[in-house]
């Protein structure tokens, strides 16, 4: 799911309040195209980077991931080419699932990818723990933040990994416009500014400890940890 702060209202979003379309679909083949098209010329963006580098930095080889509202699936590909052994992409958008099932298969990448349609805060029974957990801009657009990130938390064997916006007046004053963006254009999704000791409170009732913690432009990057003696 791409962040309410990098996002590009399309213009079928007016029409989705009355269609009986989820919050998710609200990021449509559109929004997931300019994705792919964006990550096969640019490469990942920097804050994607930024925790791409930690989590390298932390020890990705052989490890398995899940990456939650992954979008096209980049996080994935970039700890694949840094000797993670494999990745399942969580994904509640159709059309982002089906351009990282693209991009998957162009990469040749099977068996090593599994994608998973849905929302994860209802799959959870069914989606195996993993070594590494990333959640990328994904917490400040989900309705009960709280709720994924502990779901997520707990799924980590080693290592959560997280990117938010930054808590910061410029950044906030950016949210709340958009949010009065959406509202007019009678859209149920919005976006928040999470304050990162409360982060830090939900990480710690699920057994991690904050290693890591860098802004990246408008975005935060952390980090955490499994603590020894916290299954």
């Amino acid at each position: 799911m791409m962040s309410a702060l990098n996002a590009t209202i399309p213009p079928e979003a007016d029409a989705a309040a009355t269609t009986g379309r989820t919050p998710f679909d609200f990021y449509g083949p559109r929004v997931a195209a300019s994705d792919l098209r964006s990550y096969r010329t640019k490469g990942p963006r920097q804050s994607t980077k930024a925790l791409v580098s930690a989590l390298v930095a932390d020890g990705v080889t052989g490890a398995t991931v899940l990456d939650i509202g992954g979008g096209v699936g980049v996080i994935g590909y970039e700890l694949l080419d840094a000797d993670a052994a494999s990745v399942t992409n969580v994904e509640a958008s159709a059309a982002y699932l089906a351009a990282a099932r693209e991009e998957s298969a162009r990469r040749g990448l099977a068996g090593r990818v599994t994608l998973q349609l849905g929302d994860f805060t209802e799959l959870v029974a069914s989606i195996p723990p993993a070594d590494i957990v990333t959640l990328d801009r994904v917490l400040n657009v989900y309705p009960d933040w709280e709720r994924l990130g502990s779901m997520a938390a707990e799924r980590a064997h080693h290592v959560l990994g997280i990117v938010v916006p930054r808590d910061t007046p410029m950044v906030r004053q950016v949210v709340v416009v958009m949010n009065v963006v959406l509202r007019l254009r009678r859209q149920p999704i919005r976006a928040r500014v999470i304050q990162i000791e409360a982060i830090d409170r939900m990480a710690r009732r699920a057994g991690l400890a904050r290693t890591c913690s860098h802004a990246v432009g408008a975005w935060q990057v952390l980090a955490f940890r499994r603590i020894p003696g916290h299954a």
